[in-house]
């Protein structure tokens, strides 16, 4: 960059040598530890050094100019036309890497045509920012009419642009992000040709072996959770829901009544039995009496009848109380808006499941099915406790297909290999078994391979 040789002149705004401007100016900028901030300081000094209406510092983002700082308070919105007029002025004095100014001071000035629309009627000066050998902004200073900017101030800008740009440009470095700063590393060593060739050839190369890896593959399915014996409770005679004490999600023992049917005709039955029996027995006696052979078998047979049919009454009133079979917890029947209603014989009216053993019901997919064994290992993500896997064991294939949903999926059954007390049969999921080990490419296109060629079979002739 042409530059007019350091003088020791004065500071036309504060009677300062050279050096000791370049330094006030250089310690504005080291004392801020924000870009925008050091920025903001180094305009503000040049523009009470200079007596500038304004001072602007601009930094080259790739090929974009941010203005990094002003004299003036507020940002300056970049949307504005003065804002365009501003980065046009700066950019001219960074693709000539010359100080620009308006009016020219040579007789042969470097283009200005910028630095003309941005003054006006006043001045205008922009100074290219440099750090090593490299522009890395510029800084413009507009005044107004009178007085214009003379060789001995531009020099002085020029000076401490010198001074500053490493600083700035370092602030710059600290602020960017680092994907940023890794992007234009990346792309400062790609710049070279033969450097471009290499590493075209080296990511390939490592494309390929990322490839080739062999990562475990784990099939996924919804999964949900089943008591691992599911006990019905039904109605062991015609009858009316007389009560019920228990609702699904409730917990109970061995032998709890879980609701009772209507009983009285069977009381009535009983009694009736009972009062039969007694006849027959009192005959049996009257014949024996009168040592009526006869009368004593019959009155026997009948008294064993009627002790057969009151068996079977007393049997039938114990069952109209219906109780549970094992400790579990009851998944289905809230009869509770049901009381009163009839009831046949046989039908369902809870479903009970232990509360201590469960059983998983994994719904594999078709064209995965084939690579699910028994004996493998899993493991399985609840919808209500995701953050605790819980791993299990594969037992059985379940040899039919089950179509729903618009897809057709094979029922896996495996083992919790830890049965916790705070499960529930019902829960839902996704499981992921562990069928063997892949290559990175197989899982990623092994789908759409097996889709083409089926595509494909079905189409040829």
């Amino acid at each position: 960059m042409d530059k007019a040789p350091p003088q020791l002149v004065a500071s036309a705004a504060a009677g300062l040598p050279a050096q000791d401007a370049v330094l006030r100016c250089q310690a504005a900028v080291l004392a801020r530890p924000r870009l925008e901030e050091a920025a903001t300081a180094l305009a503000a000094e040049l523009a009470e050094l200079l007596h500038c209406r304004r001072v602007s510092v601009g930094l080259l983002e790739g090929e974009r100019m941010r203005i990094a700082g002003s004299s003036q308070a507020g940002e300056i919105d970049s949307r504005h036309a003065a804002a365009a007029a501003l980065g046009a002025a700066m950019h001219e004095s960074i693709d000539q890497r010359l100080s620009v100014a308006w009016p020219a001071l040579l007789p042969h000035p470097p283009v200005s045509l910028a630095q003309r629309q941005l003054a006006g009627a006043g001045q205008a000066c922009s100074v290219p920012i440099v750090s090593g050998t490299e522009v890395v902004g510029a800084v413009t200073l507009e005044r107004d009419a009178q007085p214009r900017f003379l060789a001995t101030e531009i020099a002085l800008c020029e000076d401490v642009c010198s001074f500053a740009g490493p600083v700035l440009e370092l602030k710059r470095l600290n602020e960017t992000p680092w994907h940023r700063r890794m992007r234009d590393r990346i792309r400062e060593n790609l710049a070279a040709p033969g450097r471009r060739r290499m590493a075209w050839a080296g990511g390939l190369l490592a494309l390929a072996i990322a490839m080739a890896v062999p990562l475990p593959w784990r099939v996924s399915a919804p999964a949900r959770l089943e008591g691992s014996v599911q006990r019905a409770v039904v109605a062991a005679a015609d009858g009316f829901l007389q009560q019920t004490h228990v609702r699904p999600g409730d917990r109970v023992t061995a032998g709890q009544v879980l609701a009772q049917l209507s009983s009285q005709d069977l009381e009535l039955e009983r009694a009736r039995r009972e009062s039969e029996l007694r006849q027959h027995e009192n005959g049996y006696r009257a014949a024996l009496a009168r040592n009526d052979r006869t009368q004593m078998v019959i009155s026997q047979s009948r008294a064993a009848e009627a002790q057969a049919l009151l068996t079977l009454a007393e049997t039938q009133l114990e069952r109209s109380r219906l109780v549970a079979p094992f400790d579990g917890i009851v998944i289905k029947g809230d009869l509770t808006q049901n009381l009163g209603a009839p009831v046949q014989k046989g039908e369902t009216l809870m479903l009970l499941a232990p509360s201590d053993s469960f059983r998983l019901i994994v719904e594999v997919d078709e064209s995965d099915v084939g690579a699910v064994r028994a004996g493998q290992k899993g493991q399985l993500a609840l919808a209500a406790r995701p953050d605790e896997p819980l791993r299990f064991t594969t037992r059985r294939i379940v040899p039919v297909a089950t179509a729903a949903d618009g897809r057709n999926y094979f029922e896996v059954e495996a083992t919790p290999e830890v049965q916790q007390a705070d499960l529930r049969p019902g829960l839902t999921g996704v499981a992921k078994i562990e069928v063997g080990r892949r290559s990175l490419a197989w899982l990623l296109f092994h789908r759409a391979v097996d889709w083409l060629r089926l595509a494909l079979w079905t189409i040829a002739p």
